[in-house]
């Protein structure tokens, strides 16, 4: 069944006229059906405040591949005006831990950023009072939820406020890195956001890895190319994962199926998510991975060949770079290198976005459960801004994860 429930606002229409004025929104539906409001959400999406994250073509693949493997349960909570139009969409997993029933937004770390698709004027339209009030239907609507956890969510998207970002407990434990590109002119983007240094740096990169031989920047199209970038991919991560002596978030089996669902082109819109490679004589040395949605390319992930003296030239970085000039010149207005610092980062972005956590609770349960949850975010986010605890805690994840390894085994 598609429609869990559907409403009217907690108001009914006898009420006070003014008091109904205050909720710019008629009706909420939720949906279990992801397909059953395709048609909604890519009319909402045209328009709307969306993340390259929440486009359909990223959600739906990841639902019917890492979702089904999982077990995950979806709800999409659509918010309609009047005239019965979509004009908010919140996509929803319901997690269950520790007795605790709560909703977050779908895609858990494998997306960088978390929040709804609002149309402008109905997001504008909405302050933190109306929009506690607006998840509180929802999850009134959805039944059994102890509360709301959304992390990583942009404070503002287009200029305009995130509304569920209005009721943030605190920044989350990093920011997300960008730049604004002038279409057609990226050469300019980077020369004001790199310093002179860097910039010399990289030339020095770059002589070093042209010895290496002819190579070229290859954008996977045809089914065989996209297999190709994906097995290179998963390679060099898992590669670099096990350096690092952390589990592997790519090493699920539906974890490929996503990438090659949502990468597949041929379709009557363009893919959610572009591969890239870049290539020495044939060989795949650096990977990327972008979600596309606008006029924004979201870096979701990056990978390299660590096997090999290639590696020392910094190929992600020379990738990354001749990627930035290839969007500007097609258009692109905003690259940005996703959540969590990196040197790199810092190095060719000259700007963030800010993001923040919100926990609601819902039950008696809930306010306990989101307490625990805040506090786990500022201790994490208090460990990132200090160097020393950082590679104390990097240390310690290490030698747990090997101490787990070694007891599988």
């Amino acid at each position: 069944m598609s429609a869990l429930a559907e409403r009217p606002s907690a108001l009914s229409l006898t009420e006070d006229r003014s008091a109904l004025g205050a909720l710019p929104w008629r009706s909420l539906a939720i949906s279990s059906d992801i397909t059953a409001i395709e048609a909604d959400w890519r009319a909402l999406e045209a328009h709307a405040l969306v993340t390259p994250y929440q486009a359909y073509g990223w959600v739906q693949p990841f639902t019917d591949t890492v979702g089904t493997a999982h077990g995950m349960d979806f709800r999409y909570a659509v918010l309609r005006d009047a005239l019965a139009q979509a004009i908010a969409i919140l996509p929803l997993v319901i997690t269950r831990r520790n007795g605790i029933r709560f909703a977050e937004f779908i895609g858990g770390k494998h997306a960088n950023y978390h929040m709804g698709l609002y149309a402008p004027d109905f997001a504008a339209a909405l302050d933190a009072e109306t929009t506690s009030r607006m998840l509180e239907e929802i999850g009134a609507a959805i039944g059994g939820l102890d509360a709301f956890v959304f992390v990583n969510q942009p404070t503002l998207w287009q200029g305009v406020a995130n509304p569920t970002a209005l009721l943030a407990a605190g920044p989350s434990p990093s920011g997300a890195y960008k730049l604004a590109l002038t279409p057609g002119d990226s050469d300019g983007a980077l020369r004001r956001a790199m310093s002179s240094h860097a910039h010399k740096k990289l030339k020095n990169k770059r002589n070093r890895f042209a010895s290496f031989g002819a190579s070229r920047l290859v954008k996977a199209e045809s089914q065989a190319e996209i297999a190709s970038v994906i097995d290179a991919f998963l390679i060099q991560k898992a590669a670099r994962f096990k350096a690092m002596g952390v589990p592997d978030p790519f090493a699920d089996p539906a974890m490929r199926s996503f990438l090659q669902r949502a990468a597949a082109t041929g379709g009557a819109v363009q893919p959610a998510l572009e591969l890239y490679s870049l290539e020495v004589e044939g060989r795949s040395v650096a990977t990327y991975v972008g979600a596309v949605q606008g006029q924004r390319f979201s870096g979701m992930a990056t990978s390299f060949d660590m096997d090999s003296e290639i590696a020392k030239t910094s190929p992600g970085e020379i990738l990354l770079v001749d990627l930035i000039k290839l969007k500007g010149k097609a258009g692109i207005s905003v690259f940005d290198l996703g959540v969590g610092e990196a040197r790199y980062k810092t190095t060719i972005c000259d700007d963030r976005d800010e993001l923040v956590d919100t926990f609601l609770p819902l039950t008696v349960k809930g306010r306990a459960f989101a307490g625990l949850a805040r506090a786990k975010r500022a201790l994490k986010r208090r460990v990132k801004s200090s160097p020393v605890l950082l590679k104390l805690a990097q240390r310690a994840s290490g030698w747990l994860n090997r101490g787990r390894s070694a007891s599988e085994e």
